[in-house]
């Protein structure tokens, strides 16, 4: 036995006792005839006290950094106690000790505050995963996941593996392909999700479905999002929508309180993907906070339920007193920002710089400061008296002492943007605090987009989303086919709505799901509606219309992106600090030297040729 106990369990009642342990050295530190050494292994760190009579073997064989050490003492009560540490009350006077093994010296420092840059400790990742910030980490992805398994199993789910090595089929983004050795010429793909398994599943009649299951996507990195991922895989048989929503919201909130400690008591807020967009710009508000978004100036084809705001809104539909930035824009949009009336001139042009930087795309940002002497100050003075600037502040619920922030232009880019200028102004007043958590339902998203290149529908979410009950007949009644692309918002697709649902935390989509189709008629229905000829749909999904004529139950289900759950939950916007071994933003592992090329002899056995690189 290398050690009696653990370096972060021992406290002042194990004094007197004879203990082994065994670690990492942290540190050493020499006091003329005593030497102490701080041992780490992933439960804590021991103080170690090395007397004269171990010292001379010290010096004959000296101890380094992240030497792996067992050492035999006896547990004494510390004169110098640290209270940081949960063994801070003792030390182990050593009577003997073995170096297990001797290390080189780390490339980084082993502690929270490391010199290491990423790319450094993403090379040596077994390094770094011995520090303390990473392990914690690590520990909270465990916990997450054991919260969820023991609320899914206590509610009757079946954790049921699928496979890894699959057909190649669409679902929004490109697949990671293997080629077969024994099948020359023909590929698996690695799964995007196990969406068509799980729902062949629920044909089984295994009716609760779950897995905590790696995902595979090629896409573009980004902070959240890796080449393989993790999802909390979820599927019901027999449900409508409310079941999904309350079976799952409930799991969120078992996870708040088991990881967290946080009751998550306040009803879940559900609001439609229309005024999703319209108030907030995006599809995963943050609803921590205010400062909806004031629609001055839109495209009336963009949210057909908003053709009354025109009537409402300071601008109007006439020509904006000559303000040519605003008559020539797509859409004029506003944010009111609380306090922002004492800004300098210096603040305002930075604020407006950032709007100006590539990521965001806009030209330049006007504003309106709201003084509490009731005065109104703007960029657009030349444009407009007090009274219209008055109007506009009003139209944003901008308060004395606020300021108006107002983008102008394309209207998908200034959507976006101004949404991003919401989130970044809200940082900046510090109203995005990581410890504090808010829920949303976002319901009714289109179940179609129009794809003006290919001049088509495409699945919004993907090919077996349900349409809502209402727009069934809608969808098989209708031609999909579009005759005339400028025309394509009066097909009666553009109006069908999904039966689908996204659960949002502080602003970041965590899960995501629909109720699905289950006839093959329907299916079939939607496979035409997205170009798909009946013997493509069969080449690729002939299993599934296969196994809808033998008795498929209605069935819905549910995704949750695990890494990045945990990520938040942990108070970060990297889902890689909670990976063990992550990608970079090049989708390489840095410490394997992953993607590499292969030998010829294995291209040969594949009966693979590769284009020569230019």
């Amino acid at each position: 036995m290398y050690r009696t106990h653990t370096c972060g369990e021992l406290k002042l009642e194990n004094a007197g006792q004879t203990v082994e342990l065994a670690g990492w050295v942290q540190t050493v530190r020499k006091f003329g005839a005593i030497t102490f050494v701080d041992l780490r292994d992933r439960y804590g760190i021991t103080q170690l006290l090395f007397g004269e009579d171990l010292n001379a073997q010290l010096e004959s064989n000296p101890l380094g950094r992240e030497f792996v050490l067992q050492a035999k003492g006896t547990v004494s009560e510390r004169s110098n106690k640290n209270k940081n540490i949960p063994t801070g009350g003792i030390e182990i006077l050593i009577q003997s000790f073995s170096i297990l093994n001797k290390s080189a010296v780390p490339p980084f420092t082993i502690q929270d505050d490391t010199d290491g840059g990423d790319d450094l400790r993403m090379k040596y990742r077994y390094l770094d995963l011995r520090r303390n910030a990473v392990k914690k980490n690590l520990e909270l992805r465990y916990a997450v996941n054991r919260s969820a398994r023991n609320y899914l199993h206590e509610q009757g789910f079946y954790d049921i593996e699928t496979p890894f090595l699959i057909k190649s089929t669409p679902e929004g983004a490109r697949d990671f392909v293997v080629p077969s050795r024994m099948n020359p010429g023909e590929f698996y793909a690695l799964p995007q999700s196990p969406q068509t398994f799980k729902q062949l599943l629920m044909v089984s009649g295994y009716d609760r479905y779950y897995q905590v299951v790696k995902c595979f996507r090629d896409e573009d990195l980004r902070a959240d999002r890796q080449p393989e991922f993790t999802q909390i895989d979820c599927e019901m048989a027999f449900v409508e929508q409310e079941d999904i929503l309350n079976m799952f919201e409930a799991l969120v909130k078992r996870i708040f309180k088991d990881v967290r400690g946080l009751d998550y008591t306040e009803p879940v807020e559900r609001i439609s993907w229309e005024d999703a967009m319209w108030n907030y710009g995006n599809d995963k508000p943050d609803i921590r906070f205010g400062m909806k978004i004031a629609n001055l100036k839109f495209p009336l084809h963009v949210f057909t339920s908003k053709i009354a705001f025109l009537q409402n809104s300071p601008l109007g539909d006439e020509s904006a007193a000559g303000f040519a930035v605003f008559d020539s824009a797509e859409t004029v949009v506003a944010i009111s920002v609380p306090g922002g009336s004492e800004y300098s001139r210096k603040q305002t042009d930075e604020i407006t710089e950032w709007v100006k930087r590539p990521q965001i795309g806009m030209k330049g940002l006007a504003f309106i400061k709201c003084g509490t002497d009731g005065t109104y100050k703007s960029s657009m003075d030349k444009f407009f008296d007090a009274e219209k600037l008055k109007a506009i502040a009003g139209a944003t619920g901008a308060q004395a002492g606020d300021i108006v922030l107002i983008l102008a232009g394309n209207e998908e880019r200034t959507r976006k943007a101004v949404s991003e200028l919401r989130l970044e102004m809200a940082k900046r007043l510090g109203l995005r605090k990581s410890n504090e958590f808010k829920l949303l339902w976002v319901l009714d998203f289109p179940l179609f987009e129009y794809d003006e290149e290919s001049n088509r529908w495409v699945a919004r979410h993907h090919p077996f989303t349900s349409p809502k009950p209402q727009d069934i007949q809608v969808m098989i009644n209708n031609d999909p086919a579009i005759k005339d692309a400028a025309k394509y918002l009066e097909h009666p697709y553009a109006n069908i709505k999904a039966n689908a649902y996204d659960i949002v935390l502080n602003g970041n989509e965590i899960g995501g799901g629909s109720i699905r189709i289950y006839q093959r008629a329907l299916q079939e229905k939607m496979f035409a509606a997205l170009g798909m000829s009946k013997e493509e749909a069969l080449h690729k999904f002939g299993f599934l219309l296969g196994a809808f004529e033998y008795g498929a139950p209605p069935h819905g289900g549910i995704a949750f992106g695990f890494d990045r759950l945990c990520a938040i939950l942990g108070g970060s916007e990297s889902i890689r600090d909670f990976i063990a071994f992550p990608k970079n933003n090049s989708g390489r592992d840095v410490m394997l030297d992953a993607p590499s090329t292969i030998d010829k002899k294995q291209l040969e056995e594949l009966q693979i040729k590769t284009a020569g690189k230019s």
